[in-house]
This record gives structure tokens, sequence and C-alpha cells, in this order.
């Protein structure tokens, strides 16, 4: 059977994800150093997974709600409250997900029609523009550029506004590059949201990871926001628990019902075991993760400052866990970098383009792995970059 005909034309022009095709090349590979893979390297705190193992030890092995647990409904607007100073109803407002890739996909399947306009910022995380492709939505890059820490700005953003402008999608803080909006631009965006009658997701999954005394904002906060926003929050970073897939989505009610439309069709609910730790984490709140968050602030003070000391700029990222250091001193791109540094050193870390055309030139350093382990990659990195300097020279 020639399958290029019987294929979705939408999914055959979607591409593999360039993370993934990256990381194929280090499976089985016991002797690298990963700085790649976005996830905590330490387990779920063992009260959350207690949690889990008390209610399969009670047999709760059932369906939920669509909606998800009541409980967890209930305890998810009162962190929502306390975290963005709003407040959602868990009964018309909240939908508990697998994960917050799935919320963002029924979301964009909610109010998308065939042409409508996405506006979302680059370098991003490798999902954004596919999850727009795959509900027939129009995707519209804005770059973000290291001169203003990766942040985006509202001027930039309303000058990719037209008439099929439908969405604006945040991600901040970033992935990749650790970068978080300052106030005043976020207010403008908000303001931009409300003059042209657009809707507003924001993906809010690293807002608990932020260093330097900084505050969380979020554009769910600024006036006339939340009748038009879709808050995506979730537990897989903060709480390090990537594998539990448990997500949630704060909107209004009609765009709630919607979304839950898709939800129970495609996913009927998440995990009740999943659930059921969500609500410990939630429970345990900062305590779950304070102690994790000082550490990573520690590791990122550390892995930037041995970036520049080596000659690879990179600036100070307000939040997430990564680092997003220039490489184009090197004379290298992006992907000739990573593997070089993979082949030579043995140290995994992603080519920047795999986040969007904005992202060449630098690469994607994940610092949330253990300590000693960074130092070593660190210094493997620093000899790469003299040996490939020194190759450059004599090449002259």
């Amino acid at each position: 059977m020639d399958y290029t005909t019987k294929l979705s034309r939408q999914i055959n022009d979607l591409p593999r994800s360039g993370i993934r095709d990256f990381f194929e090349l280090v499976i089985g590979r016991t002797d690298v150093i990963s700085l790649g893979v976005g996830e905590p390297d330490k387990p779920t705190p063992w009260p959350i997974r207690e949690a889990a193992i008390r209610s399969l030890e009670k047999g709760q092995t059932t369906y939920t709600s669509n909606l998800g647990l009541e409980s967890l409904r209930i305890a998810i607007s009162e962190y929502v409250e306390n975290l963005f100073r709003v407040k959602y109803d868990p009964k018309t407002e909240i939908l508990v997900t697998v994960g917050v890739s799935e919320a963002l996909d029924i979301a964009y399947r909610a109010v998308l029609n065939p042409g409508d306009e996405v506006i979302y910022h680059e370098p991003c995380y490798v999902s954004y523009s596919p999850s727009i492709k795959m509900a027939y939505g129009v995707p519209v890059v804005v770059e973000t550029r290291e001169e203003n820490q990766f942040a985006l700005m509202a001027a930039d953003v309303e000058k990719a506004i037209t008439p099929k402008t439908k969405v604006i999608a945040l991600n901040f803080p970033t992935n990749p590059t650790g970068g978080i909006m300052p106030p005043e631009e976020l207010e403008k965006i908000a303001q931009l949201c409300v003059k042209h009658d657009l809707i507003c997701f924001t993906d809010e999954i690293y807002c608990e990871l932020l260093y330097d005394n900084r505050q969380h904002k979020s554009i769910v906060e600024y006036p006339g926001m939340k009748e038009r926003t879709v808050l995506l929050h979730g537990f897989s970073k903060a709480f390090a628990m990537t594998g539990w897939r448990l997500g949630y989505a704060c909107a209004p009610a009609p765009l709630r019902e919607a979304m839950m439309k898709i939800h129970q069709y495609c996913m009927l609910c998440a995990p009740i075991m999943s659930q059921m730790a969500g609500l410990e984490a939630l429970k345990l709140g900062a305590a779950a993760f304070e102690d994790m968050r000082q550490s990573y602030e520690q590791r990122r003070n550390f892995v930037v400052a041995k970036l520049n000391e080596m000659g690879l700029h990179c600036f100070n990222p307000g939040g997430a866990f990564y680092v997003f250091p220039d490489i184009r001193s090197t004379g290298l791109t992006s992907k000739e970098f990573a593997l070089g540094l993979l082949e030579r050193k043995s140290v995994a870390v992603v080519p920047g383009n795999a986040f969007g055309v904005a992202g060449e030139g630098f690469v994607r350093c994940c610092y949330a792995t253990a300590p000693e382990l960074l130092e070593k990659a660190m210094a493997l990195m620093a000899e790469y970059v003299t040996e490939i300097r020194n190759e450059k020279a004599k090449a002259i």
C-alpha cells in the first residue's frame, strides 16, 4: 500500500520533534552526561508518591468525572487563587487534563477554525507550532531576542496582529531560554488582547521556579483578561511529576465546556492515581519544591558562570531550569556544536534550532542535573570549546 496518499496531509507536513530526534543518538549510551531532558533530576517527593500508593491499596482504580476529581478541582482553585490572585469556580471553570500538553491541544481545537491565526513566540517548546497546525490554525511567529533576555516585546506582537488573529499564546518562564516577562510588557500585551478582542493561552508550567527573589505575574491578573484567558498549569516541573501526566486548565465556563467536550471523547479523564497524587502535592504546596528550587538557583549560577568563563555568552535566566548559551563564536551551527560535543566529550545538549529558527546559534542545557555531573559536563564543554577554537586558529 502507498501510504503517501493515505495519511493525513496535516500530519505528513509536521516535523518530528527536534529534541527527540537528537536524543535517539543518546539512547543506550551509558557514558553520556545528559543536559538535554527537561525534567527534574529528583523523584517525586515521597508524600506525593505515598498518596498514590494509598489510593491503589484502597482499590481506587476507577474512572473519575470527565472534569477530574471534585476534591482536586477545589484544591486547584485554592492553589491558583493563592498563586495568581484570580478565583476560578471548581465546578464550571476548571478541567483536569492528561498533562499540560493535552490541555494546550484541546484548547486550540476548542477555539480555532481553519485559517485562524495564533501568535506565539520562538524560541519555544517544540509542540507549539504543531499543536496549532493540528487544529487547522495558522502559526504566526514572533521572535524573542537575547538582548531582551528572550522576553516578548508588545511592539513586536502588535505588528503581527491581523484581522485573522484569534489567539496569543504565552509561555513564561520559557522553555528553552528561561526567559521571563517584565510586568510592563505583559501589561501592554494584555491591553492588546482587550483592544483586539483576542483570546490568550498562557502556559504557566514553570511559574514556581523563579530566582533572585522574583515574584511571578500572570497575564490573567490584568483587567479584562480572565474572561479571555485559558490558564494552563500542571504538576510536572515544580512537583517533579513528569511521568504522572497531570495538568489542568482554568478558563471561562464556555471555553472550559468546549474543551471538556473534546477531552471526554479523546481522553475521558486523567488517571485517578495521578489525581490523588496531585491532591497531595497541592496540600504540600511550596514545601514540596522550595528546597529543589533553591538548589536549581545555585546550579543556574554555577552553569552561567562557567559558560561565560569559556567564552560562550549566556544571559542569566530568571526562571525554569534551562540556560541558552550563544555558541556562534565557535563558528559552528547549533547542530554541529551539539553533535560534536556528544561525539567528542559524551555530553548531550539540545541544538537551539529544535525550538524554532530563532534558536539557531544557541544550545539548550538543562541544569536540573546532579551538581557533580554539572561540574564534569562544564569541564568537558570547556575542553571542547578550546579544541574547536584551536582547530579554527590552525586552519587560518
